[in-house]
């Protein structure tokens, strides 16, 4: 015969266990998204500093530029001298006069593209002097260094078609 007390017991531990595993624990985080989870990753929009005009800066890029312009007509003639020589020249034989001659104008289109990376090394730090004071972007002076990096590339490109015409030495 089962006797009610011996079942009370065994209930009685049960319900105590069961009881502590439904306790509200709140230490351990949620795994729910955080609030700076659902921000994303993409940078805040910083609004630019407008740069205050500056006469001096100016002038500086507009010397800088008409610098720019004057190298750009000197390549340009020396280019189209260079051409001849290198058509004149073909595949001949390396060493024959035409091929010197060929290679001459070539070494004359290497100083002009000289100047133009002199230039774009100057401009570079003119917007690296101006950034270490932390003045905000001048545009001007940006337009300026695309320009000359567009003229030196340019060049490049020019002097390489040509010399493709010439046999290699």
């Amino acid at each position: 015969m089962n006797h009610p007390s011996r079942l009370i017991m065994p209930t009685l531990g049960l319900l105590l266990m069961t009881a502590g595993c439904a306790r509200d624990d709140r230490s351990y985080p949620s795994l729910a998204p955080r609030a700076v989870e659902k921000l994303g990753f993409a940078e805040p929009d910083v609004p630019q500093q407008q740069a205050a005009p500056d006469p001096a800066l100016e002038r500086e890029i507009a010397t800088k530029r008409a610098a720019l312009d004057d190298v750009a007509r000197g390549f340009d003639a020396a280019a189209r001298t260079a051409d001849a020589a290198a058509r004149a020249a073909g595949r001949q034989t390396v060493g024959s006069d035409a091929w010197l001659d060929a290679q001459g104008k070539l070494a004359e289109l290497d100083d002009w593209r000289a100047q133009v990376s002199s230039l774009v090394t100057d401009i570079d730090t003119m917007i690296t002097d101006r950034a270490a004071t932390l003045a905000p972007v001048y545009p001007a002076l940006t337009d300026l260094k695309e320009a000359a990096v567009a003229e030196a590339t340019r060049q490049s490109d020019r002097i390489d078609a040509i010399e493709a015409m010439i046999a290699p030495a």
